[in-house]
């Protein structure tokens, strides 16, 4: 059985030139570069970028079976960094391959039976896909554990109130939430981070991991919750950090279940994923580390502590 990876690749257009990017995308590249048979499901254009986005998810080793082809074009994302390597987006959405999802080419779960579906960024507000998308997700979640990931775009949907009924939908159906303070503040401004995370658990969600930025991460589940330090690192930008992480909930979740998550084995995967992240944002784009790389860099910081 394969990991499956739902949602946006497009291009991400930074000072420096084009890449390719996107929250899921860049997600199921950290799979595969961590060793996982990892299944990316999207539309993809014949234009240029599309090919582009296609060779690159190959070249990692992301398997693209069940993805789309489509002669309507990539999804851009302008990207302008802050001094601080923090990234902010204005997207070109509509009438995109990147979003063009339909009951009629997305895969049947009860057939193929994938041992873990990550979703989440823009496919998940963005009409008509998303209620096809929701809707398949569910038929899903009766075989496989969900890992949502927010991502919040708010210049893509501003709109607090719709905002917030959409994750809420999604948090419903999902095993696993994985997000950033920063969505949490703009989602819930009046309301703790850890206090929505646990709301979340009441009802009914397994564990929620909250990142810190610089600050590291937060894990909250029914019984504990659990906080690790960033690791330092010279930041180039920060384009694929919070998405590395989610690669390294997803690993934690196949390898050992969700409920075995917690105690000395919860901290170890923060930490894993705290290095991996620093890994990422000490290079430029979303460039998350091997299976190799992380290795040797837990190790070293084991070593120092």
């Amino acid at each position: 059985m394969s990991i499956w990876v739902a949602g946006e690749v497009l291009i991400d257009v930074l000072p420096t030139g084009p890449v390719v990017g996107g929250g899921p995308a860049n997600t199921a590249k950290a799979l595969a570069r961590l060793g996982y048979d990892v299944e990316f499901i999207d539309g993809f254009s014949t234009d240029a970028y599309g090919v582009s986005a296609k060779s690159e998810l190959i070249r990692d080793g992301v398997k693209l079976t069940h993805a789309h082809s489509s002669d309507k074009p990539t999804c851009t994302a302008e990207v302008t960094l802050d001094d601080k390597g923090a990234a902010s987006y204005i997207f070109t959405i509509d009438s995109t391959a990147t979003f063009d999802f339909h009951a009629s080419w997305l895969p049947d779960p009860s057939r193929f039976k994938p041992s873990l579906l990550h979703i989440g960024t823009l496919v998940t507000i963005i009409e008509p896909g998303c209620q096809v998308l929701h809707e398949w997700a569910m038929n899903t979640a009766e075989f496989a554990p969900i890992v949502f990931d927010p991502n919040i775009r708010s210049s893509v949907l501003g709109n607090r109130d719709l905002y917030e009924a959409a994750v809420e939908k999604w948090a419903a159906i999902s095993t696993v939430i994985k997000v950033s303070d920063d969505d949490l503040a703009w989602l819930f401004p009046n309301t703790e981070p850890v206090a929505v995370a646990q709301r979340w658990i009441s009802d009914g969600v397994a564990m929620v991991v909250i990142t810190l930025g610089a600050e590291g991460l937060t894990a909250v589940t029914a019984n504990e919750i659990c906080n690790v330090p960033g690791v330092k690192v010279d930041v180039i930008d920060t384009v694929g950090a919070g998405d590395t992480v989610g690669a390294i909930i997803v690993e934690a979740v196949i390898e050992h279940g969700v409920l075995n998550l917690h105690g000395k084995l919860l901290r170890d995967v923060l930490v894993r994923a705290s290095v991996a992240a620093s890994i990422t944002c000490s290079r430029k784009g979303a460039q998350p580390p091997t299976k190799n790389e992380l290795s040797d860099a837990v190790e070293k910081l084991e070593n120092r502590a």
